[in-house]
């Protein structure tokens, strides 16, 4: 991979083993040329997410940086935008706040807009207001998880589909501003997608399962749903497959949405600053599994 991305003058640097490398060498409030938008991508299928530093740039310029990769989605199939700009999401610590440390399976884990038929393929979160620490987000890879499951395991999972919905964890909701919540819960939707998606860049595996909009196995009884996932969650959560990034003004993170899930952080309320972020999604297509299930409404 390394030998494929000296062909240009960006600088790509891993940041953990499994997931995650810093692009050096680019200035996204300008429009980029061909080659450099081919080797972004290349880093992003190689390393799931990439990061930007000193990128200090609005939303219009964050707008344009996505619409080199795909279509930019409007903000949220549910939640608002920012005023002059439908598609770019507003993300509060003050009004998103984190569930209960102590719960079994952290649920603050999830994969964007699952409860969708077509979840995006990618999303670009751009840092406006940072806490001076704290506020950190963590990404997981889910091609490694599922290939660091068991062979009879993958076998078993590469046949299964789950239910996704737009619910939110009960401990998560206690804490959520009440308007924002009932905006978000105010029109059911489900998707069933197989647990394992095949991506339609790469062909790699990858888990598609998340606590937070994850319900439940189709066909398995709720005991036996209810221990498959847990399974899956911890194999990835496993640190081999995750990185961390620190947040700094300017700082951007770009991720494939079809092979990772992401941890917002849980510990900026309790250092009393405020973390303002905006984020754009790109449109993706329906998941298929590796027995050719396609994705369908639930």
């Amino acid at each position: 991979m390394t030998a494929q991305l000296a062909t240009t003058t960006l600088d790509i640097r891993p940041m953990a083993p499994n997931i995650g490398a810093e692009v050096l060498g680019i200035d996204l409030a300008h429009p980029l040329d061909d080659a450099t938008v081919a080797t972004v991508r290349a880093a992003l299928l190689r390393w799931k997410v990439i990061f930007f530093r000193d990128q200090h740039i609005g939303p219009a310029e964050h707008i344009a940086f996505g619409r080199q990769f795909g279509v930019v989605t409007p903000a949220h199939p549910i939640l608002p935008s920012i005023e002059g700009y439908p598609e770019v999401l507003p993300l509060s610590s003050e009004a998103y706040a984190t569930q209960d440390p102590g719960s079994e399976i952290d649920n603050n884990w999830h994969t964007d807009v699952t409860f969708s038929l077509d979840p995006p393929m990618g999303s670009i979160l751009r840092g406006v207001t940072v806490p001076p620490y704290g506020g950190d987000t963590l990404w997981t890879n889910l091609v490694a998880a599922y290939e660091g499951l068991s062979l009879p395991m993958r076998r078993f999972v590469d046949g299964l589909q789950a239910v996704h919905r737009n619910a939110i964890p009960s401990a998560a909701a206690a804490e959520i501003d009440s308007e924002l919540l009932a905006q978000f819960l105010k029109a059911a939707r489900r998707s069933v997608h197989p647990v394992v998606r095949v991506h339609p860049e790469t062909g790699e595996r990858a888990l598609f399962v998340n606590p937070f909009f994850t319900e439940s196995i189709v066909g398995l009884t709720g005991s036996e749903s209810h221990r498959v996932l847990h399974l899956l969650y911890e194999q990835m959560l496993k640190p081999d497959y995750i990185v961390r990034f620190r947040w700094a003004p300017g700082s951007i993170a770009f991720w494939d949405n079809r092979a990772t899930a992401h941890r917002a952080p849980t510990d900026v309320q309790a250092s009393g600053f405020d973390r303002y972020m905006e984020r754009i999604t790109i449109a993706g297509d329906v998941p298929v599994g590796p027995d050719g299930f396609t994705s369908q409404p639930a």
